[in-house]
């Protein structure tokens, strides 16, 4: 066994082998009607039989799957900053996680169409326990981060991940995409782990982590959706917390979340690429010489960037105004916008539950929050 069998993606030479294990599976049949509703069965099993690598199965398959999805739950994906990116160089796409499928594959859809090198991906491997889709990640070149460890393990397994991703990104000229965080943000608020990017510097080669995240080329991503198809999901977790209590999934819960963010409704969509980090990190090297403020630096160098560049929708002012009691922001949305929200609001939440309530007015008013928090302290 190699080195990295455990996580990685699968090789091109066992695509077609991978295809052909799944190709009769139901949920393949469904993913196929549903991107290729006027094509038989039979036409779209020979292209599968036909393919041979990764990018093949992505840009004649999963590529046109993401067109049905933007077609169907949106009214549209909007980007900025992409010009930054070079051809053939690989990057780490740092980004907010706002949706198990989507944050991924969208990005990869318009690096695919601008000509850019596309990602492996991180996922968490309690995601993609059903057998199939643990199959169709690997197509897909996902590689597997291990949950629920003990420590010991954790530590293994952390210094695995981040030796993986340095030989992605240095030996293969593959960008790699992550997560800021373990899991998606349940309540709007994005945050750097700093654990994530602990991670990530075991596997530096350097004398200074500084040089090192440096030569991994660090892209802070941020992807906003109007609309949280998954919004009214994450809210037992939020609930739990607010209790103090230990939050504990349903059996299929992950599975349902991710097929409502393929399908539920997200109206529009915007990615933005932020600054490829460079002078930020020579800066962090002048004025710290230890490892765990540098990793704290770096953190908030991520956030400014990520929170500075999301895009706010007018469900993003409207839930500040509410949250806030304010018509600050009553110019940047119509009233038919704000109608429409509540009554969303009304159909998805109890309005005899206030902590649910709270918690996705939240959601949708913490990305405004955050904005004007970044925006003080520059004019400061």
């Amino acid at each position: 066994m190699q080195k990295f069998d455990a996580i990685r993606p699968f090789y091109d030479s066992e695509i077609n082998q991978a295809i052909k294990s799944v190709i009769n599976h139901p949920m393949m049949k469904a993913m196929m009607g549903f991107t290729f509703p006027d094509t038989d069965d039979e036409v779209w099993k020979e292209q599968l039989r036909k393919t041979h690598s990764i990018r093949d199965f992505q840009c004649n398959f999963i590529y046109y799957t993401i067109q049905r999805v933007l077609e169907k739950s949106s009214e549209g994906l909007t980007t900025s900053g992409f010009e930054k990116l070079e051809k053939s160089e690989a990057y780490l796409f740092v980004s907010n996680h706002r949706d198990i499928v989507l944050d991924t594959t969208l990005l990869n859809v318009c690096l695919f169409e601008k000509g850019l090198v596309m990602t492996a991906s991180a996922i968490g491997d309690n995601l993609v326990k059903k057998d199939f889709l643990n199959t169709l990640a690997k197509m897909n070149r996902n590689f597997l981060v291990q949950r629920g460890l003990t420590p010991r393990e954790m530590l293994s397994s952390s210094k695995l991940l981040s030796e993986y991703i340095g030989h992605l990104i240095q030996h293969e000229t593959r960008s790699v995409w992550i997560a800021q965080r373990e899991g998606r943000t349940k309540d709007g608020d994005d945050a750097t782990n700093p654990g994530v990017l602990k991670m990530l510097a075991m596997g530096s080669d350097e004398a200074n982590l500084m040089d090192y995240f440096k030569k991994i080329k660090v892209v802070p991503i941020s992807i906003s959706y109007e609309y949280d198809p998954t919004d009214v999901l994450k809210i037992p977790q939020l609930m739990a917390e607010s209790k103090n209590e230990i939050y504990i999934k349903e059996k299929n819960e992950d599975f349902m979340t991710l097929l409502s963010g393929i399908l539920g409704q997200k109206k529009r969509i915007h990615i933005h690429v932020g600054d490829v980090l460079d002078k930020e990190l020579d800066v962090i090297k002048s004025e710290f010489d230890n490892t765990n403020k540098q990793i704290q630096a770096l953190a908030q160098e991520i956030d400014h960037s990520i929170l500075k560049n999301y895009k706010l929708w007018p469900t993003n002012y409207i839930a500040y105004d509410i949250v806030t009691k304010t018509n600050q922001f009553a110019h940047l949305y119509t009233e038919n916008e704000k109608s429409l929200f509540e009554r969303r609001l009304e159909m998805r939440i109890d309005a005899e539950n206030p902590v649910a309530l709270q918690g996705i007015l939240d959601m949708y008013a913490n990305p405004v929050f955050n904005k004007l928090k970044y925006k003080d302290e520059s004019e400061s």
